[in-house]
């Protein structure tokens, strides 16, 4: 099982204490704390405005916390900030590609900037290609791929100085189903590898499958953190009954609501959060004309839960 946060101490395989970032009179990353195992994926979830991406700068040493600190492999940022760097992989959510190099070409000009010798970024790129499954796109140039040969193509490049840990932020963003169960094929080989992974999504699917723990992240500041199973099982009901049709609204003052221990509107759709769904779905019998969703509680729904169903405009 990962370390405790709280009792974890600078010699983990990646910690962060007290974590502060202002931008003027913003704090946009409020007293943060956390620590990632090796072959850990910790996942940050969060509104738009959250801090993740903050917090991925300052992890990366792009960003100077305005107090805190972070220690890696024995290092410390920014003391350390080469020889840490030299150890992460990188995927950010917007396409750095070269659009005037192949892909080799990209892998190859990436891997010189850790100072490799070309005779052994050469050695590495086929088994890169192969596993982002590109090998027979070597020659292709990045405006003849697809989004999701993209995106493998920005990981097999972050993987090409054999890093301990990976920062991806975002990085099934725009991709088809299709392309990001690819995606999430990869990143769970790496995992099986021992890689560590700090993984910033929008996705909650995605960060049930992929993460062992969670922080949940809010106007800066860490409002939980667990398992994804802990923290469906600490906030939320087992139950949800998801109803919708004409007249669903109507059912948020009716007598049904006694058969739940949290009722939430969004657009025409009404949840009822209960602890057993049985006598709810019976009450509902009466309305033949309303179409009924029985489901467990999800991530999305803790997700909804801590941080509101307002949409919030980009920070």
């Amino acid at each position: 099982m990962p370390p405790d946060t709280a009792s974890s101490t600078p010699a983990d395989f990646f910690s962060a204490r007290n974590l502060v970032k202002r931008y003027g009179d913003t704090e946009v990353v409020r007293d943060l704390s956390f620590s990632i195992a090796p072959g850990e994926c910790l996942g940050v979830i969060g509104p738009n405005g959250a801090g993740k991406t903050t917090t991925i700068r300052m992890c990366l040493g792009l960003t100077a916390p305005d107090s805190g600190s972070i220690h890696a492999m024995g290092l410390e940022m920014p003391r350390d900030a080469l020889a840490i760097k030299a150890q992460l992989g990188v995927v950010t959510q917007l396409d750095t590609l070269d659009p005037d190099f192949s892909c080799a070409e990209n892998l190859l000009v990436y891997g010189r900037y850790f100072g490799m010798k070309d005779r052994d970024i050469r050695a590495r790129i086929p088994e890169l290609l192969e596993f982002a499954s590109l090998t027979s796109k070597a020659s292709a140039k990045p405006g003849e791929l697809s989004g999701g040969m993209k995106r493998r193509l920005s990981l097999a490049r972050a993987l090409v100085n054999d890093p301990r840990l990976l920062l991806l932020d975002e990085p099934t963003t725009g991709l088809d189903p299709q392309a990001r169960h690819l995606m999430w094929e990869r990143l769970q080989l790496l995992l099986q590898q021992g890689k560590s992974i700090l993984l910033t999504t929008h996705f909650m699917d995605e960060a049930e499958r992929l993460c062992t723990r969670l922080l949940v992240l809010d106007h800066g500041k860490k409002i939980a953190e667990g398992t994804p199973r802990e923290l469906i099982a600490a906030h939320l009901e087992p139950d949800v009954v998801e109803v919708y049709g004409n007249g669903a609204l109507g059912l948020v003052d009716s007598p049904l609501r006694a058969y739940a221990a949290r009722v939430e509107v969004s657009g025409e759709t009404v949840f009822f959060y209960t602890q057993n769904a049985r006598d709810l779905l019976d009450a509902l019998g009466i309305h033949p004309n309303l179409r009924t969703l029985h489901r467990p509680a999800n991530l999305e729904d803790l997700f909804l839960k801590l941080t509101g169903r307002q949409i919030r405009e980009d920070a």
